[in-house]
């Protein structure tokens, strides 16, 4: 596992050991920030299931201002943020160890540009912080982003008021999932 675009290109990342986090392949990653290129530059990014923090030090890697990671796995926060420290990118991110649904009940402390949702497989996690965040639409700036990764198995229909799902992409066995925080006069 690398960076693969951006100021930290080529270094290679931790990963953590067995089976307990689902990391994202270079094949996919590439193809999700070919997709956010146009967004990622100046962005504040939420990487709400942390694990090594690839997405996010990806987006800081390629122009985001600021990423915050949510983590609950000690042992995944630790290689986390050691990815941080081996990139460099550690004055421009902010790291949570804690539960991220725990996280998003609090109000925050301004907007993200995207939200980036991969929690554990097959346990309806990513529905519940999509309709957490649908139920505090303040977490993401008008306009913004919220990607989820699924496998495909998981994909459902959810009906949400304030993010209009916009595009999908599937890789393999990776389903990626794009909704749009709709602008108040819509």
């Amino acid at each position: 596992m690398r960076v693969i675009g951006g100021t930290a290109r080529g270094r290679t990342l931790k990963s953590i050991p067995g089976k307990q986090t689902r990391p994202i392949t270079d094949r996919v990653k590439e193809s999700l920030f070919n997709i956010l290129a146009r967004e990622v530059e100046g962005a504040r990014v939420l990487d709400l299931f942390g694990g090594t923090g690839a997405v996010g030090i990806e987006a800081l890697s390629r122009g985001a201002a600021h990423a915050t990671f949510v983590e609950k796995s000690a042992r995944a926060y630790r290689v986390l943020k050691e990815n941080l420290r081996l990139t460099g990118f550690q004055d421009h991110a902010r790291t949570v160890k804690g539960d991220a649904f725990v996280f998003l009940k609090n109000p925050p402390d301004e907007p993200f540009d995207i939200v980036y949702v991969a929690p554990p497989q097959y346990k309806g996690m990513w529905r519940k912080a999509l309709e957490m965040l649908d139920e505090r639409p303040e977490w993401v700036r008008e306009g913004g982003l919220v990607v989820v990764q699924i496998d495909p198995r998981e994909r459902e229909d959810l009906t949400l008021q304030h993010f209009d799902l916009e595009d999908e992409r599937r890789y393999g066995d990776t389903l990626l999932l794009f909704f749009r925080r709709k602008h108040l006069n819509s």
